[in-house]
């Protein structure tokens, strides 16, 4: 089985999460910068595509969550994300949810003998 079609699954299952999250802590980001900031975070063990990120971002705004600002930077217009109220809140919601899951997965792929400790 190929690992990064594995992690892929993973990360299309969290990316909102993701970007909520990055947004909530950088306060504003363009998709590149995104990208970048995902792999460098994850030593490239995370590595967004363009076609799974700004359909994500769409979606979000569309949802009211995250809002653009275009700005020209070298003569090119350059569009920022950043969060609205209600997008900040859902990111605090979606990675409290994600942690609990997180651990509930730890717990179940423990050795049984460890869960019960």
């Amino acid at each position: 089985m190929d690992t990064n079609t594995t992690s892929n699954e993973y990360v299309r299952g969290t990316l909102k999460t993701i970007v909520l999250n990055l947004l909530a802590e950088e306060k504003r980001m363009y998709g590149y910068e995104i990208t970048q900031e995902v792999k460098e975070r994850t030593g490239g063990a995370i590595a967004l595509t363009f076609g799974a990120l700004y359909p994500v971002l769409h979606k979000l705004e569309q949802e009211g969550l995250l809002v653009t600002e275009s700005v020209e930077v070298d003569g090119r217009l350059r569009k920022y994300y950043s969060l609205t109220t209600p997008g900040n809140e859902a990111a605090r919601t979606k990675t409290d949810d994600l942690e609990r899951f997180v651990d509930a997965i730890r717990l179940l792929l423990a050795p049984k003998s460890l869960a019960t400790e």
